[in-house]
């Protein structure tokens, strides 16, 4: 089993930036696919980005793309969400999520407390 833990997470104004932290402990950190998805008040968890146990990268979310980045430390046994110029809609809870091989990145095996991140305008 994994357990994860978000950090990072607060208040911020609009075009501001925040650093996510997810930190796993467990066994074979390394053979996970990681990443964050997030969920706003009355919406639909969503998929933000995931960064495989290959490095390969993908971002989810469209409205995203140039303004979050998203990596791995294996050494350290974490994954990091940078997200810079941050919009009011980008307000949401963000939980890290990990992955077995062959399970599907919609349906992660393991799931963080989830952090608030909240963007003022």
């Amino acid at each position: 089993q994994v357990q994860l833990v978000e950090s990072g997470g607060g208040l911020v104004q609009a075009g501001g930036s925040l650093r996510l932290s997810c930190e796993a402990s467990g066994r074979t950190f390394s053979r996970y696919a990681m990443g964050w998805f997030r969920q706003a008040p009355g919406k639909e968890r969503e998929s933000v980005a995931r960064i495989s146990r290959n490095f390969g990268i993908t971002y989810d979310a469209d409205s995203v793309k140039g303004r979050f980045t998203i990596s791995r430390d294996n050494a350290k046994n974490t994954v990091n969400l940078q997200m810079d110029s941050l919009k009011p809609e980008d307000t949401a809870v963000y939980y890290c999520a990990a992955s077995t091989y062959g399970r599907s990145w919609s349906k992660p095996d393991y799931w963080g407390q989830g952090t608030q991140v909240t963007v003022s305008s």
